[in-house]
């Protein structure tokens, strides 16, 4: 049957509603801009017109998904982050807003020598060799790579996901960077057999979540997004022990390490970097909620 958009709208809304949908009302207006290709900005403009019956049975699907825990963005395919598109499937994890932070302070030390605003004890480089590792959907190294403003950047992403790097790759082709994707765990794709590739920052989102947290997530988490991109190990802390361990063989001198860590997590990120005797200018940064999201550490200088 025909359909007034107001009418539909309605309808969508408390259909999520009962499905529990935490953003029904933004979800459902946001899931008919998708399906008519219609800006946020004009919904209002759309309310008196009529849907055909096919019309109605699509945008009805799409509800239908939403309301089974289909996340939004992986219906849409898309999401938005640092104010630049990234494509987005069942194969990464989709970019959160509390993660530009960890994007917004790489650019910050690339183009000012600043992190948080506060000037480094660094020197300042005129190139960069960046890695983001455990890449996803590269919103990170993508995001840091065109909004530095750094011509000689180089970038490379990495990921144990031949299916993330497929959709990073996508990404960098959509936001016009060049970049490098190599396949393998952790630094395996580095581990020459002469010498070892080494960079200038090394910044990653790594798995973080501990395993028994996660039956407990959200399902639009549990039953969609990449459980290898969330399982931190029995602590959480699984993967910060290793790229700890081994990310000083991997960076130049003055080389920098940054990481998303979990809110509860600093402390530990911090006394592992501590214990490694390799790290300084240890430092935690909070997000917008004002919790602790992301850690600092460049490699100490040689006496």
């Amino acid at each position: 049957m025909s359909m007034r958009v107001k009418e539909l709208l309605e309808i969508g809304e408390k259909q999520l509603r009962e499905c529990e949908v935490e953003d029904a009302a933004i979800d459902n207006k946001l899931l008919y801009c998708y399906l008519m290709h219609v800006p946020t900005s004009r919904l209002i403009l759309e309310y008196q017109n009529i849907l055909h019956d096919e019309q109605c049975d699509a945008y009805f699907k799409l509800l239908d998904r939403r309301c089974e825990g289909e996340p939004l963005q992986y219906i849409t395919g898309m999401q938005e982050f640092m104010g630049l598109p990234f494509i987005v499937n069942s194969s990464v994890l989709i970019p959160r807003q509390d993660t530009e932070i960890l994007a917004e302070n790489g650019i910050s030390v690339i183009k000012e020598n600043k992190l948080n605003g506060e000037e480094l004890p660094l020197k300042k480089k005129r190139s960069w060799e960046i890695l983001d590792l455990c890449t996803g959907s590269g919103a990170v190294g993508i995001s840091v790579a065109k909004l530095s403003g750094q011509s000689s950047l180089k970038l490379v992403c990495s990921d144990v996901s031949e299916d993330a790097l497929a959709v990073a790759r996508e990404n960098a082709r959509k936001n016009h960077v060049q970049a490098e994707f190599l396949q393998g765990d952790l630094f395996a794709p580095f581990r020459k057999r002469f010498r070892r590739r080494r960079f200038d920052l090394i910044v990653s989102n790594p798995p973080y979540i501990r395993s028994a947290v996660i039956p407990s997530l959200q399902r639009e988490i549990t039953e969609h997004e990449p459980i290898l991109a969330l399982d931190g190990g029995e602590d959480g802390m699984s993967f910060y022990r290793r790229i700890i361990a081994e990310a000083p063989d991997y960076l130049k001198k003055q080389g920098i390490l940054m990481m998303e860590i979990g809110f509860d997590q600093l402390d530990s990120v911090t006394s592992l970097l501590e214990e490694t005797g390799r790290y300084e200018n240890i430092r935690g940064l909070k997000d917008l909620a004002g919790r602790d999201r992301v850690v600092f550490a460049s490699l100490k200088g040689e006496k």
